[in-house]
């Protein structure tokens, strides 16, 4: 019959359609919406643009008003992730299967927190690095003749922790400065403060040099950065088998539809074909968690000789 709803393979096309359009709208509606405040800002008295851009702006304003407001829901936590739902959608047209559709949707939250945890380790290393220097700064603040509070507020604090004001505050109030160290030691990466605090202490209550203490702190956190780099470059090898382990599937699809064996559509429409793509799924999961748990045995193993050292 013709007068029944259009058959699935027409809706899953136009559905995945939408969907990709979309999600690239929201993605670069903050450079439109940048575009069109320099505009706004640079224009004067005479008109922005031609009046046919009108639709485009207004289309470009709602979804930045749309994009804004899932940012306030969801804390900004949704970034370059989304960038799965397209590939799913280029992949569900390519094999006319809803399947990896779903599969991109369900690869959103597991980049997304993958991207979370590097930029929290970029943040911490950031972190560890501005206490090194701050100790450094100290130190030399010392040494040319500073008080310890005016050698504290003269160094620059770089982008240690949130808690870093209460230690100026301390600082220039007569407070109470190991304790104002020791809470902005809690900050992921900051926790050599702990040591600044202690040299503090000593310095106050016993009279001891303090630019020692901090280049003894500095020295310290110096090695264990170093350390840190080393194991890295030791656990680069089996990082890069776990990328390739990843990618090899992709590689795989590649070459079986270069030698014209359609292997989307046997993976998807077959059912030998989704009992070998559920298998490999299984397999390829366990490969990378067996990988991941490896290597993070290997860098906690690494760490706590480390600190043992």
């Amino acid at each position: 019959m013709s007068g029944g709803g259009a058959p699935p393979e027409t809706t899953l096309p136009l559905y995945a359609a939408v969907l990709c359009a979309g999600a690239a709208a929201w993605l670069i509606s903050g450079r439109d919406q940048d575009l069109r405040r320099a505009r706004l800002l640079f224009a004067g008295s005479g008109a922005v643009g031609p009046a046919r851009q009108a639709p485009r702006r207004r289309l470009a304003e709602t979804v930045a008003g749309l994009r804004e407001r899932w940012r306030t829901a969801c804390g900004g936590r949704m970034g370059r992730e989304l960038l799965c739902l397209p590939a799913g959608c280029v992949l569900a047209l390519a094999g006319a299967s809803v399947l990896p559709l779903l599969a991109g949707a369900a690869a959103v939250p597991v980049v997304g927190r993958w991207r979370r945890a590097r930029t929290h380790d970029r943040e911490r290393e950031r972190r560890a690095a501005a206490v090194i220097e701050l100790c450094g700064a100290v130190a030399g603040e010392l040494r040319a003749g500073r008080q310890p509070v005016e050698a504290l507020l003269a160094a620059p604090p770089g982008p240690i922790g949130e808690h870093w004001g209460l230690v100026s505050a301390a600082a220039r109030f007569g407070g109470d400065v190991p304790e104002a160290l020791r809470r902005a030691a809690r900050a992921p990466g900051a926790e050599g403060l702990t040591g600044v605090a202690a040299c503090w202490q000593v310095a106050v209550d016993e009279g001891a040099g303090l630019a020692a203490g901090l280049d003894r702190v500095a020295a310290a956190l110096r090695a264990e950065r170093d350390h840190r780099q080393h194991l890295r470059a030791k656990l680069a090898g089996p990082r890069a088998t776990a990328v390739l382990l990843v990618l090899l599937p992709v590689f795989g699809l590649g070459m079986g539809a270069a030698l014209g064996a359609d292997p989307l559509h046997v993976l998807l429409h077959t059912p030998a074909g989704l009992a070998c793509l559920l298998v490999g799924g299984l397999l390829e999961w366990a490969g990378f968690a067996w990988t991941a748990r490896v290597i993070r045995t290997a860098a906690d193993q690494g760490g706590r000789r480390g600190h043992g050292g």
